[in-house]
């Protein structure tokens, strides 16, 4: 039996408008035929989305055609694919209040407000790699960061969001 075509996903010109694609991405990965890729054509190379699909059963290969010119190719790994889907879910709060005020002073503090995506995830990421477990990292964006969720899931962190009239003020615990 012969696979169906890639689904071909062209993000840049939504990426070039400030845009942020990541629904559609998760929307075009759960549209996917049995065995079907998903080629995905951005203007950058999206290490975060990676680890997130990997945990979906999708391998990827990336080639970068030139600057701001990424074509990633995803596909079916049956070897790691999950036996049931799991649904997103925001991490839980881990002090009792589920304020954030149990937790530490943040050791560390980010402003990315103004930043286009996925400036503001992968800082914050990077950021959080380098803090000792149970350090908490104050975060500001200009929106509530939905895809970020699964990515500090997958590291053990929890996270307190507040919105504020200036931005979304976000506390993440390292985990570990």
């Amino acid at each position: 039996m012969t696979a169906p075509a890639p689904l071909t996903l062209d993000v840049r010109p939504e990426l070039r408008n400030g845009g942020e694609p990541f629904a559609r991405i998760m929307q075009a990965v759960g549209d996917l035929a049995p065995g079907q890729a998903l080629r995905l054509l951005a203007t950058f190379e999206p290490i975060p989305l990676y680890a997130l699909l990997g945990r979906k059963g999708l391998t990827h290969r990336a080639i970068h055609h030139g600057e701001a010119d990424w074509e990633i190719l995803f596909t079916a790994d049956e070897a790691t694919a999950p036996s049931a889907p799991r649904p997103a879910t925001r991490p839980e709060p881990a002090d009792p209040a589920g304020d954030g005020a149990a937790w530490p002073v943040p050791a560390e503090s980010l402003d990315n407000r103004g930043l286009p995506p996925p400036e503001p995830m992968m800082r914050i990421l990077s950021t959080l790699e380098h803090l000792a477990p149970g350090a908490v990292l104050e975060a500001w964006t200009d929106r509530e960061p939905l895809h970020l969720y699964p990515e500090l899931e997958a590291r053990g962190a929890a996270i307190r969001v507040r919105r504020e009239t200036d931005g979304v003020r976000l506390l993440i615990r390292r985990g570990g």
